[in-house]
Parts: C-alpha cells; sequence; structure tokens
C-alpha cells in the first residue's frame, strides 16, 4: 500500500483520504456481514475469508495515510486494540473474577471508563447516556444501542409477554391510523411497531440485523424458486397471476433450503 501511494505508484490510491476511503469501509463492513451470514448457512467460508482481507485492507489503507500525515501508524493501531483488550479483560489479565459473561457486560461500563482514563482521553461532557449512542448508526443499530443503554440503568420491559402486549398496541394504533386515513401519523407509528419488535428481538437476546438479513436471503432463494419455475412454463411472472405464484412460493418452502 506504501508503494500504490507513492508519486510512481497508483493515481487513484494516491489521492485517497481518510473522508473519501469512508465510504468502501462501509462497503466492506456489510460485505464482510454478508459473508458471515453465508459462512454460517451454507458452511463455506471461502468468501468470509476474502471479504476479511478485503475489511483489513481498509485498515491499513487509512493506516498508511495517517503515516504520511503524522497521525499514526499501523502498529499503533495494533497496540492501541492490544491495550483496549487487557483493560477490558481484568478478569483474564488482571485479578478480577467474572464467572459468567453477563458478570463481564455488567462491569463493561466501567471497564471502557477505565480505559478512557488509562489513555488520557479527554472526557465529552454528555447530557444524557444516549449521546454515547452516535446518531449516524443505521436506524436498526441505533435503536438497539439506545434501548440496551436504558435497560442498564431499569428502563426496560421486565419480560417478551409485555413487549408482546405492547407489539399489540402498535398494531393496533397503526390500523386506526390507516383506517382514519392519518397520512401524517402512519409513517410514525410504522416507526414504533418496528422499534418494539426490534425490542422484543433484544428481550429474547436475538441480534435483529442478522436475523432480518438472514429472512431477507430466504426470501431473494425463494423467489428465485418462482421465478425459474414461472420461467420453465414458458411464462413470465407479469402474465402470472397471485395466486399461481402464491402456489409456488409455497413449494419453495420444501424444495429450498432456508
Amino acid at each position: 500500500m506504501a508503494k500504490l501511494r507513492t508519486p510512481g505508484g497508483c493515481p487513484w490510491d494516491h489521492e485517497q483520504t481518510y473522508q473519501s476511503l469512508s465510504q468502501y469501509l462501509l462497503e466492506e463492513a456489510y460485505e464482510t456481514f454478508d459473508a458471515i451470514q453465508e459462512a454460517d448457512a451454507t458452511g463455506d467460508t471461502a468468501n468470509l475469508r476474502e471479504e476479511l482481507g478485503d475489511l483489513l485492507l481498509q485498515v491499513i489503507f487509512h493506516s498508511t495515510i495517517g503515516k504520511e500525515r503524522g497521525d499514526f501508524t499501523i502498529d499503533d493501531v495494533a497496540e492501541g486494540v492490544t491495550q483496549k483488550l487487557i483493560l477490558r479483560h481484568p478478569h483474564v489479565f488482571g485479578d478480577a473474577k467474572f464467572a459468567r459473561a453477563e458478570d463481564v457486560l455488567d462491569n463493561w461500563d466501567q471497564l471502557k471508563a477505565d480505559e478512557r482514563k488509562a489513555s488520557g482521553k479527554v472526557e465529552k461532557e454528555r447530557d444524557s447516556i444516549l449521546d454515547e449512542v452516535p446518531v449516524h448508526f443505521p436506524a436498526l443499530l441505533e435503536g438497539l444501542k439506545l434501548t440496551k443503554k436504558a435497560a442498564k440503568v431499569g428502563f426496560d420491559w421486565e419480560n417478551a409477554d409485555q413487549i408482546f402486549e405492547k407489539l399489540d398496541e402498535e398494531v393496533q394504533e397503526l390500523r386506526t391510523a390507516i383506517k382514519n386515513g392519518d397520512t401524517v401519523n402512519i409513517g410514525e407509528e410504522i416507526g414504533d411497531l418496528l422499534f418494539v419488535v426490534m425490542n422484543l428481538a433484544r428481550n429474547l437476546d436475538i441480534e435483529p440485523e442478522t436475523a432480518l438479513k438472514k429472512t431477507n436471503r430466504k426470501f431473494r432463494q425463494r423467489f428465485k424458486f418462482i421465478e425459474d419455475e414461472t420461467k420453465k412454463s414458458g411464462k413470465t411472472l407479469k402474465e402470472s397471476s397471485l395466486a399461481d405464484m402464491d402456489e409456488l412460493w409455497n413449494k419453495s418452502k420444501m424444495q429450498v433450503v432456508s
């Protein structure tokens, strides 16, 4: 990468900055996430290995720019994460005793505070504990992080049954908004409904992004079955009725591995 960045190297690589690379970092992270789902579904990790390499390349790219600017080096990055691992695992590298994973999570905020203190990082003034959650996160991840923060101080449902009650309430409010033609509030009610479903997943220890990704993959597989079977019959999807497609959809559930 250092050679690619030199004047005699690649013009495109030479022009890149932290900011210009940010979109590629996000893309590679999502592609790696997708490769994880594929590996989990098929057992084939070849694509995961490749995507992890692409993700690593982004770290190297940024670190090379950092070295050129005198900001940091790849060694600084590695040293920083090494110290973070040590500070966040006092039960492994120190004398603390945490027998359960839950105990580690319960102490996580204190561990992060100790980490910031050890690094000399200046603490930002925050008006709310929720300010620690970046507003630019994807909506599903932001909601998950926000409610986890709130749950740590006791603001949470006690059990899944209570969330189901809230879910029923939100469904009814959405139905009412639709019935009344209340276009202003329909979008808000949809958001509320999604928010409750996300909380239900959290309560059941299900990572909602992963769950939705798996469902998306399942939909791709089953819809592709509909396309293939329709093509075999000599028709197009537009020439098929909804009943025809529903019948193929039900068949796909038995023939397509989800």
